[in-house]
């Protein structure tokens, strides 16, 4: 490989990194650029022909208009339940089991968060916690950062084992039903070890970063209530993957994780005494950036009951569980209906999408719902659309360039010089130097995918058989190795610059990815470095 030809194919993550994180950019101007950018050089250089360039681009667009459907249908459901005064209710009735913040954060940051991956995965968790957090008091960015950040280790056996039995079962040629049942226990041995420690860094970054104590201390008081969150979903998890398999970890992990750590809150086990002084982020600063988590009067707090103002969250939940299950009929039913782009342009790339199958399909449904049940008027609907539209345009000019971007880099092994494709080209001049440290580097690897293609699960797809021939290059165990890819594969997931637009446009947020990204790069290292450390204790 020529210098051009790396720098080609490392261009779309120097870019990005260059654009939004170092020169802090809004994803708005630095995505367009950094398309414009790797498109030019993937003609010139890498010599893609025209139609392959085209034919990648449509489809990154029609990618990115189902990643702008789930996130519009996660704006209206938040704009409907702060309307009709139900955001206010959940609010008091997180206050009302904890005032905490640090408890509140566990609760809805890491569970919730857990449960709501393993129930749908693709960047939805952190689009549905973050407006929760804001409505609790947190300042906008700090819901986004620690939603994503929490948006990790769940990620394993997201959107009902998705990152295995689609990411691992394709992405790795020849491995069984057995195998893969190996490595998804691997990858959540050594979560105990790595993952159950993330509900700490959230508290501890929360108090440093985003709260009025501003100190370390502060969330280190929190430590045993959020070390007993971390093993309440790990350990659980565990024990569901070694008896029923890689589809239900994450949910009834963290359901088992939830009842353990509810109760723990309700009766003051291990949780953390109250500063003298509450931490309550600025009020000023959050009513100023997000006028949602204004608090409705009295008299709403009490027409709505506590169960009711959930409901449309539960219904989410249980409709996402309901229809990724494969046993039930709904799954194939909303499957039927699949509209499929074969032939992009003459090329092999293909695209489809099923309308109904899409979280934001169910997301439109409950919002809708509840707005009949919360009784709404027919302009607060038509506000709560219009304000809806509003925050998702930049959003829009992002999205629309980062994902063709990413599948310009996917599609990169059509060429006139018989390269492979841009990422594999990357990982096999790394594999060339660095298989003697591949314990090290194999799960940066699988951030690196995640960074770049906006999933875990195509992650696992991209990286798999190159995880697999570095493992017996190097003389590593396979199962191993492709663990490492997964949990990898679960930090890129806070990088993910998909994610992240993501998340900030549903809390209006927008322009903001760069600061977002400097706050997650850390949890990201520490997890990859964490579950590297344990496979060089445990294995090496």
């Amino acid at each position: 490989m020529t210098l051009w030809q790396f720098l080609t194919a490392a261009m779309p993550l120097f870019s990005v990194f260059i654009l939004l994180v170092l020169c802090r950019l809004p994803a708005r101007q630095a995505m367009p650029l950094s398309l414009l950018l790797s498109t030019a050089l993937a003609y010139w250089v890498w010599q893609m022909p025209l139609l392959q360039l085209s034919a990648a681009l449509l489809e990154g667009l029609v990618i990115a208009a189902t990643i702008l459907w789930i996130i519009f249908g996660a704006i209206v459901l938040l704009k409907v339940l702060t309307l009709s005064g139900a955001m206010a209710v959940i609010k008091a009735g997180f206050s009302q089991l904890s005032a905490d913040k640090r408890v509140q954060l566990v609760i809805i940051g890491w569970l919730f968060v857990g449960f709501l991956e393993g129930a749908a995965g693709f960047g939805t968790p952190a689009a549905i916690a973050a407006p929760l957090l804001v409505a609790l008091g947190f300042t906008p960015l700090a819901a986004v950062v620690l939603a994503l950040v929490a948006d990790s280790a769940a990620v394993s056996f997201g959107a009902v084992g998705t990152p295995v039995l689609v990411g691992l079962a394709q992405g790795v040629p020849g491995v069984t039903a057995a195998e893969l049942q190996q490595i998804a226990l691997t990858a959540i041995g050594i979560d105990i070890f790595v993952a159950s420690w993330l509900p700490l860094i959230l508290v501890l970054m929360y108090s440093r970063f985003f709260s009025e104590q501003a100190n370390w201390r502060y969330g280190l008081a929190a430590a045993p209530f959020a070390l007993l969150s971390g093993l309440a979903f790990t350990l659980p998890a565990y024990g569901v993957t070694w008896w029923l398999g890689p589809e239900f970890p994450s949910v009834l992990g963290a359901l088992l994780g939830l009842a353990i750590t509810c109760s723990a809150a309700h009766f003051n086990i291990l949780t953390p005494t109250p500063a003298i002084k509450q931490s309550s982020d600025n009020a000023a600063t959050l009513c100023s950036e997000n006028s949602d988590s204004q608090i409705a009067p009295k008299a709403v707090l009490n027409a709505i009951p506590l169960w009711q103002a959930w409901l449309p969250y539960v219904g989410v939940a249980v409709l996402l569980v309901l229809t990724r299950i494969s046993e039930l009929p709904i799954k194939a039913w909303l499957q039927g209906l699949n509209w499929q782009w074969q032939g992009i342009l003459g090329t092999e790339l293909t695209v489809s999408v099923a309308p109904l199958y899409l979280p934001g399909s169910v997301f439109m449904l409950v919002a809708l719902t509840a707005a009949l049940v919360f009784r709404l008027s027919k302009t607060e609907i038509g506000n709560a659309f219009r304000q809806s539209g509003t925050m998702l345009l930049p959003s829009c000019i992002a999205l629309a360039a980062a994902v063709p971007m990413v599948r310009i880099f996917l599609h990169s092994d059509v060429n006139a010089l018989d390269l492979p494709a841009m990422p594999l080209a990357l990982a096999a001049l790394a594999a060339e130097y660095l298989s003697d440290y591949w314990l090290a580097l194999a799960p940066l690897v699988g951030a690196l995918g995640s960074f770049i293609a906006g999933s875990a699960t195509f992650s696992n797809l991209m990286f798999g058989s190159f995880q697999q021939a570095m493992a017996q290059q190097a003389e590593l165990p396979q199962t191993l190795v492709l663990a490492l890819q997964m949990l990898g594969a679960n930090a890129g997931n806070m990088i993910c610059v998909v994610n992240v637009v993501a998340a900030a446009s549903v809390v209006n947020l927008n322009g903001r990815e760069g600061e977002i990204i400097r706050y997650t790069l850390w949890p990201m290292l520490f997890y990859c470095s964490g579950a590297a450390l344990v496979a060089f204790w445990f294995f090496s």
